[in-house]
């Protein structure tokens, strides 16, 4: 059972999670096979928006680094992820 299953019974059941998600329609398919890859419950129907099962704080992060990937220029997500690579080097040399 994944991590993700498991947190899904912290919520109590009659909490409404699925939310609909602003995505550009041009990237809404995208976005929508990205999440059921992550194994996400979501659904996407024509001239419908993305609607998203929220079940744990992991799955709102997940959702959100996959729309970041679609709203943010490929440079500044080169930048960013450099930056990581940098924090991760300057922890190891102390």
């Amino acid at each position: 059972m994944s991590d993700r299953n498991s947190e899904q019974s912290d919520f109590p059941p009659s909490q409404d999670t699925r939310k609909a998600i602003a995505v550009k329609w041009a990237y809404r398919w995208q976005v929508f096979r990205r999440l059921k890859a992550l194994e996400i419950d979501c659904q996407c129907s024509t001239n419908e928006p993305l609607l998203v099962n929220l079940y744990s704080p992991t799955t709102l992060v997940q959702i959100w680094s996959v729309i970041r990937h679609t709203n943010v220029e490929r440079q500044r997500l080169i930048d960013w992820l450099n930056d990581c690579w940098q924090v991760k080097y300057d922890c190891q040399s102390r």
